[in-house]
């Protein structure tokens, strides 16, 4: 696969006034918004570094997560941003097709230890077309991490138990998937246990360095 393969990621960001609410009592409400964008952060400043991809999409109409996709030089679109991971993802999708782009790679807005070299070892798999490489999530329920070529492949439906499903829409698709395990990508943040595993984990992430500020903040 050449390394100047026409690789565009796709960044779903849900309205951040809303973000995380499973999360409960582990972070406060009015803190879960800046928890969704420091992850988000995260996301973009590892997509932005990875020199395989030709350009990164956010679809949102937040306007907090507008403005960041913008000074990472992301391109927004609003197309399906209402309608969960799955309309915004196949909104972006049918958009890649129609402009004859060759692969879409769609990442979550929640995985803040995703590196450079886990978005460049995706790319790597990605050597024939039509392609489909998944990341499946740590606990092989749902899909972290999905490229696609064309973008619009095979049909995506996401949720808590999408990496099979989504195996089975490949298979109809007549693609054999490629699974990559990658532990940054992997580990999501949805819940309490997640948000636990995450701090177990030593990192320069943005979202680590927020909630230990937080946490900093309550024992001042």
């Amino acid at each position: 696969m050449s390394a100047r393969a026409d690789v565009w990621a796709v960044v779903p960001i849900k309205a951040t006034a809303d973000a995380k609410q499973r999360l409960g009592n582990a972070v406060a409400p009015a803190l879960r918004p800046r928890l969704a964008l420091a992850m988000a952060e995260d996301v973009l400043a590892a997509l932005a570094a990875s020199l395989a991809l030709t350009g990164i999409i956010v679809v949102t109409i937040d306007e907090a997560a507008a403005a960041l996709a913008s000074r990472y030089g992301a391109g927004v679109l609003a197309e399906g941003a209402r309608d969960g991971q799955t309309g915004a993802v196949t909104a972006a999708a049918r958009k890649l097709a129609r402009e004859g782009k060759s692969a879409m790679l769609t990442i979550p807005g929640d995985v803040p230890l995703v590196s450079p070299d886990e978005i460049a070892q995706i790319i790597a798999a990605h050597d024939r077309t039509p392609d489909f490489v998944i990341v499946p999530a740590h606990d092989e329920r749902g899909s972290n991490a999905i490229l696609c070529s064309p973008p619009d492949a095979v049909p995506l439906k996401f949720g808590n138990d999408s990496f099979l499903p989504h195996l089975e829409a490949a298979r109809r698709a007549r693609l054999e998937a490629k699974i990559l395990r990658l532990s940054g990508l992997g580990l999501d943040i949805d819940n309490p246990a997640d948000l636990a595993a995450f701090l177990k984990i030593p990192s320069k992430a943005r979202a680590r360095a927020l909630l230990e500020e937080i946490e900093d903040m309550r024992h001042g």
